[in-house]
């Protein structure tokens, strides 16, 4: 593990590098999460005042993209779709299943470091429902047997 004293300024690089983009704060967060695989908590502090900010707009931009992350992701990324066309289409059976052989709930990543499971809602394959998305690609049709074994699991038997 860094010292946090190697983070702060690997952190303090990155904002300067970005910080004169047009629009700055979305820009900045990325390149962090890209430097880092996650925006370290002491980003917002450091990125509200490069870019004379108050804590919560940054924080706000933060939390509104699904793609930016405020802990390190497991190695493996499962993202499960729960709007209406899944819905319709069964994928509550498959989250709960998937929930059930990792051991975690949405948001959450395996002790291991493995895997880290999300819900979004809707990628747009709706055609297709349930979609899943597992490390970036797309899969429609989803079953829980599909969704684990793209990342080398397979379904526990029933107990």
């Amino acid at each position: 593990m860094q010292s946090s004293e190697t983070v702060s300024e690997r952190l303090s690089q990155v904002i300067e590098d970005n910080k004169g983009l047009d629009g700055p704060c979305l820009p900045t967060l990325i390149a962090i999460t890209q430097e880092f695989g996650y925006v370290p908590p002491e980003a917002v502090p450091m990125l509200a005042k490069a870019l004379n900010l108050s804590r919560a707009e940054v924080h706000g931009v933060l939390s509104f993209y699904h793609e930016l992350h405020t802990r390190p992701q497991g190695r493996h990324v499962v993202r499960l779709c729960r709007a209406e066309s899944c819905q319709a289409a069964g994928c509550e059976a498959v989250a709960a299943e998937v929930e059930k052989t990792l051991g975690v709930k949405p948001g959450d990543t395996t002790a291991d470091g493995e895997v880290t499971l999300e819900t979004v809602y809707c990628f747009g394959n709706c055609a297709l429902s349930p979609a899943a998305m597992v490390d970036g690609r797309l899969m429609g049709r989803a079953t829980a047997e599909r969704v684990l074994g793209a990342i080398g699991k397979s379904v526990k038997a029933a107990e």
